[in-house]
């Protein structure tokens, strides 16, 4: 029985710590400033023909303080200046509403993985906190976790063996890994 990985077909980011500077509950797009490497980052996922998706936790929404349009709005900016990805989702729901879609549930990674036309095990989850990586593993997907100042130290101990110090190492090593034959779909959509 082998245990080889499967090929690897897109990467889906973490947007808030991970591909963009953190803004808490961000509903301005002139605030959107993408972290060093993540242009290039998404560029060269896209140029190693593999899907990428934005997955993304917006509780803002549920709290009462974005709207659904609001955050539309940061991600069609962030869009423009990230070279453009497949698929944006996000969960609108606060913590408590117990919600499949909330990271760590797999929900949103199961999503962008539909959108883009791929199985989720030929995924890999790049983010900044361990319920990133969490939802990447409840999906059957790969993790890879890129801390920040905000990521907790027993986060980054725990990940320390699935961990890159930026996005853009994490996917040039996610690029030593075999590639999917299959092309995903990259047209760019918002929810």
């Amino acid at each position: 029985m082998s245990t080889a990985r499967p090929p690897l077909c897109a990467v889906l980011f973490d947007r808030d710590g991970t591909l963009l500077a953190d803004v808490p509950y961000n509903g301005d797009p002139d605030r959107v400033r993408p972290l060093p490497g993540a242009a290039e980052a998404v560029a060269l996922a896209r140029r190693a023909g593999l899907g990428t998706a934005v997955v993304s936790n917006q509780s803002g929404i549920g709290r009462g303080l974005l709207t659904t349009e609001q955050v539309r709005a940061v991600n069609e900016r962030a869009d423009e200046l990230l070279g453009g990805l497949g698929a944006w989702v996000f969960c609108p729901h606060a913590p408590e509403a117990g919600c499949a879609c909330r990271k760590p549930r797999p929900g949103l990674v199961l999503a962008a993985a539909a959108r883009l036309g791929v199985r989720p095990d030929r995924c890999l989850v790049i983010g900044d906190i361990a319920a990133d990586l969490l939802a990447a593993r409840a999906a059957g997907a790969r993790g890879v976790l890129v801390p920040n100042a905000a990521t907790a130290p027993a986060e980054v101990w725990r990940f320390s063996a699935q961990s890159a110090p930026d996005v853009l190492t994490a996917v040039r090593a996610a690029l030593g890994t075999p590639a999917c034959d299959d092309h995903a779909q990259d047209g760019s959509r918002f929810s």
